[in-house]
């Protein structure tokens, strides 16, 4: 008996120290958030109790409704188009390109990820300028006088490309270990039954990465809509409110305005759509999963 107690005593021990950093660093902010979010708090005055006036603001300000927009067209993008072209790529590297060519190819698209976003950022805002190569290659093909970070109908669809560009390596690090943990006796006995490629990829490929997909949709959901380094270093949410974000409008609500209690709203209800989506995320998997089986 005492022998299981010291192992016990010394589990809790080991476990501890990490308990209460994770309650530090996570849990009390994340309680704090909640509380300032119902106040009117500046940081050099108390913060005064308001109910819900923060979040009827909400529901008035234009300028929350446009970076709400934003966010939602950016994750409606970015998410879909990430998750194809790394799960193509990494299908594509895994069939034809198992040798020292392949990890290359990898290595080149993972060099994106490790790269800062300020770094992209500026890089991509070099490239998208009026008179840089992206431009000036398309003038080749008739294509000019785009001003891709300039115009409001075009700003957003470059941040885009560039999270794109930037994520689309991480995620085929992921696919390609799904893939290569798929069992090779199903592609062998597809083969012996005469399927195709296209064949093995639909239906062996896709099935056998589910919950890879669920898991490469829900990170790059959470990132997008986390998105401000980009947004920040490309535009700063101009011109206009045509690339604003929910995180840059809290971080403009709290460190431009110092409205802490109002961004508190914000990042709260930030929070909540996050949430939200992860879970209608893992119920759609789940009933795919139940009706596969």
């Amino acid at each position: 008996m005492k022998s299981k107690q010291k192992e016990a005593l010394t589990g809790i021990a080991y476990v501890l120290p990490s308990f209460i950093l994770i309650m530090v660093f996570s849990l009390v902010p994340i309680i704090m958030n909640v509380y300032f979010s119902f106040t009117k708090y500046n940081v050099l005055q108390p913060a005064q109790f308001v109910g819900l006036k923060n979040y009827a603001r909400m529901l008035k300000d234009s300028y929350i409704w446009a970076s709400l927009k934003n966010t939602a067209i950016f994750t409606l993008i970015t998410v879909p188009v990430q998750t194809m072209l790394s799960l193509i790529f990494a299908a594509v590297i895994a069939e034809r390109f198992q040798t020292r060519f392949g990890n290359f190819v990898k290595s080149s698209l993972f060099i994106p990820v490790i790269a800062s976003a300020i770094l992209v950022g500026t890089l991509w805002t070099i490239l998208l300028n009026p008179t840089g190569v992206v431009n000036h290659v398309l003038g080749f093909f008739g294509i000019t006088n785009i001003n891709w970070l300039g115009g409001k109908s075009t700003s957003l669809i470059s941040i885009c490309i560039t999270s794109i560009w930037k994520n689309v390596g991480y995620f085929l690090v992921i696919y390609y270990a799904g893939i290569m943990n798929i069992p090779r006796s199903l592609y062998e006995a597809a083969e012996v039954d005469g399927a195709s490629t296209v064949q093995n990829f639909i239906y062996i490929t896709l099935p056998s990465l589910s919950s890879v997909t669920f898991l490469v949709v829900t990170l790059g959901t959470i990132w997008s809509f986390q998105v401000f380094d980009l947004v920040y270093t490309m535009t700063g949410g101009g011109p206009g409110m045509s690339t604003v974000t929910l995180v840059l409008t809290i971080y403009n609500t709290a460190f431009k305005e110092y409205n802490m209690g109002y961004a508190s709203a914000i990042a709260l209800l930030m929070f909540v759509f996050v949430l939200f989506i992860s879970f209608m995320q893992k119920l759609l998997l789940k009933d795919r999963g139940e009706e596969a089986a």
